[in-house]
């Protein structure tokens, strides 16, 4: 399970899970402005050049799409590029790699607040415990209740009250 508990600027706290990388993809893209091939996407240069309307690298392709051609010349027309708006800015596409977490956390926190996540059971067990100070002092409770009720429902936790 992956744990993220967001702390808005203005309102309550909110905690939710996801079982797996997909399913925190999936929610993080549920209330994100930006569709989710903005925030993280693989592809290559030929397959953008055909999503375009050039099976072929001709002329015409390349007088129209100049910097989509320079990329597949760079890099390869089969190599993959990946887009991660967050990470590398709005439309850039990049040789160097960028991981799937990286492109989706970096989603989460371009919002208003901030957020924590954790990425398996004992690290947010942890973080209840204490080992996470950004969920510690009177003026986080609602944060830590938040994840205590998550791992309670997830039956990380016996609730005992």
């Amino acid at each position: 399970m992956i744990y993220v508990v967001e702390l808005p600027d203005e309102g309550e706290p909110n905690a939710w899970f996801a079982y797996d990388d997909d399913d925190f993809a999936r929610k993080v893209s549920a209330r994100d402005e930006r569709e989710p091939w903005e925030i993280h996407d693989e592809l290559s240069a030929r397959s953008l050049l055909e999503a375009l309307g050039h099976a072929d690298i001709t002329a015409e392709a390349r007088a129209q799409f100049p910097a989509v051609c320079a990329l597949g010349d760079a890099h390869g027309w089969d190599a993959a590029l990946y887009r991660a708006d967050y990470v590398l800015g709005h439309g850039a596409l990049s040789a160097e790699p960028v991981a799937p977490r990286a492109a989706w956390t970096a989603a989460l926190e371009a919002r208003p607040g901030s957020v924590c996540i954790y990425w398996d059971d004992s690290q947010a067990l942890a973080a209840f415990e204490g080992a996470d100070p950004r969920l510690q002092g009177k003026s986080r409770w609602r944060a830590k209740r938040a994840l205590y009720e998550q791992l309670i429902a997830l039956e990380i936790l016996a609730d005992n009250n």
